[in-house]
């Protein structure tokens, strides 16, 4: 295994923990293009790898603070509580995911009329989890080339910095950052998440707000928030609103953004006022993968011997597992339920050039801010979400 840096240097390290059944498609989405069996398929496979993570860990010898608690969506306005109910329905309707709707004596969000419950997601320390897996891969024999950075490969060859690797097959998953390579520039385009942790906080608060150990949350925001309550009892919460760097740009001082810093920081006190006097003791962040179409694939080609495999939209934390049983099935060419998936070479058409790139990928999360903003001043669901809803797997 080649790697630039250190294993679970990129999202694999510095996720939100999420362990969790979420495809960055929906699920009447993939139903339109693939057929409303194939998509039920992917998802009863997705809600099962959430367990899957847990057993791969524990096996592993792996502390990774696992706790399937679920995820808690909050509906903090009437727009959102429909929104919730709409999910309910629909995961009703498909028969696979277990989502239950809770009334607003069951949530401890501020302003929340209710919320949603998806019982299908864990809590973990991914940074735990990726350094616990990338020592029992090497315990089974396997040999991780830490900084040692890829240049370039072709079928049978990879070249790095340090040297040839010759290879029978070969496996690309550089998820976000393989749009700083030639060959994948325009397969992936990279954008930035940030989050920020609090210092621990006391028991009674968290029995106050509701939140158990092992429970995840959100709300029904178009512009994404995520959160955990970590095994020591700090908030780590993210979301999305830095902007995408033109050309694809990968830096480091993209990961630091003060003001989506301040983005979080507020956005957590209005969902828990109570948090007013936590310390913000870390924060950070970095770039996931969009591919064009926000549909994760798995890919093979037997001609080449060269798979591939990304483009979580920062579902990774769970898809990532699935991908992998998936791509030992597919490089030892056996017929399986998992080589059967909708996702198996699934092709995402390429990003556009540079300015339609820059300027839509932007315009993009510009729209979603505008779409909260709207639905918060007419109380009636975003036109401009629904005119973007296609665009974004929905």
């Amino acid at each position: 295994m080649l790697e630039k840096q250190i294993a679970g240097f990129g999202a694999s390290g510095r996720n939100g923990g999420w362990c969790s059944a979420l495809f960055p498609r929906s699920t009447a989405s993939l139903a339109r293009v693939h057929g409303p069996d194939a998509a039920l398929g992917l998802r009863r496979a997705m809600v099962d790898t959430v367990d899957e993570v847990g057993r791969a860990a524990s096996a592993a010898g792996v502390d990774a603070d696992y706790v399937k608690g679920g995820t808690v969506a909050y509906a903090r306005s009437a727009v959102q509580l429909a929104a919730a109910r709409a999910e309910v329905e629909e995961a009703r309707e498909y028969g696979v995911d277990r989502v239950e709707l809770w009334d607003e004596d069951r949530v401890g969000a501020a302003g929340a009329h209710g919320a949603s419950f998806d019982p299908a997601c864990a809590r973990v320390h991914p940074a735990k989890l990726v350094r616990g897996m990338a020592r029992a891969v090497e315990n089974a024999g396997a040999t991780i080339a830490e900084q040692t950075e890829v240049l370039d490969w072709a079928p049978g060859r990879v070249s790095t910095a340090r040297g040839t690797v010759t290879a029978d097959r070969i496996v690309l998953a550089t998820e976000g950052y393989g749009a700083t390579l030639r060959g994948t520039h325009r397969r992936i385009m990279p954008l930035y998440s940030l989050m920020i942790a609090t210092e621990p906080l006391p028991d009674a608060f968290w029995d106050g707000i509701g939140l158990r150990h092992g429970q995840t949350f959100t709300d029904f925001r178009h512009l994404l928030i995520y959160g955990q309550r970590t095994a020591d009892n700090r908030f780590a919460f993210g979301g999305r609103g830095a902007r995408y760097h033109w050309g694809s740009a990968i830096r480091p001082e993209y990961d630091r953004s003060p003001r989506v810093f301040e983005h979080l920081r507020r956005a957590l006190l209005e969902l828990f006022p109570a948090a007013k006097d936590a310390a913000i003791t870390h924060r950070w962040g970095g770039p996931l993968g969009v591919p064009r179409d926000w549909h994760a694939s798995v890919n093979y080609d037997p001609a080449t011997r060269i798979a591939t495999a990304g483009g979580y939209v920062g579902d990774g934390l769970s898809t990532t597992n699935l991908a992998g049983r998936t791509l030992a099935d597919l490089l030892t060419g056996a017929d399986t339920e998992l080589t059967r998936l909708p996702w198996v070479n699934h092709r995402s058409p390429s990003w556009e050039v540079e300015p339609l790139r820059f300027a839509g990928a932007n315009a993009g999360m510009t729209a979603m801010a505008i779409a909260d903003a709207e639905e918060r001043v007419t109380g009636r669901p975003s036109l401009a979400a629904r005119i973007m809803g296609p665009l974004v797997g929905h």
